[in-house]
């Protein structure tokens, strides 16, 4: 019985840090708004902008990039939405009458399997998006890119 409450007790600790590391990665918070993939691109084609500040890049060097992270992110949505439904499983699971623990750790193994594939997707678009710079222009969109993330996140959470 004991070993039963510590697998429970570690799932819900990953699950937390799996819910709480998707939450991190490329989308807006959704907050019960539509998803609108226009403003989705004017936000993005806005933070590409921003990220460029202070470099030499051209005009059809933004334009690549935007593509490159807007395709990324396209492909990125169903697992978002995965996960979205995951969480949702994941509360009903824990709250259920009985506790399924082997259900709860499917929902886990599934949470972690799209968050990995939201991962390498994202990490690919970002490579790809860098290819498209020279050093000292990946240098600055880099840093200006994780900088905007960052205060993103804070604004946020207060």
């Amino acid at each position: 019985m004991a070993n039963l409450g510590k697998t429970i007790m570690t799932t819900l600790v990953a699950g937390a840090i799996a819910a709480v590391a998707a939450g991190n990665i490329a989308y807006a918070d959704n907050a019960g708004r539509t998803y609108d993939p226009s403003l989705a691109k004017q936000r993005l084609e806005k933070r590409v902008d921003r990220a460029l500040a202070g470099t030499d890049a051209t005009a059809d060097q933004k334009k690549q990039i935007a593509d490159i992270l807007a395709a990324g992110f396209k492909d990125m949505r169903p697992m978002r939405d995965q996960r979205v439904e995951d969480r949702k499983a994941m509360q009903a699971a824990l709250q259920a009458p009985t506790v399924d623990a082997a259900k709860i750790e499917a929902i886990r193994a599934d949470e972690i399997k799209a968050t990995d594939a939201s991962s390498r997707l994202y990490t690919k678009a970002l490579t790809d998006a860098g290819n498209v710079l020279n050093a000292e222009q990946r240098q600055t969109f880099f840093k200006n890119w994780t900088s905007a993330a960052r205060e993103h996140r804070h604004s946020k959470h207060g």
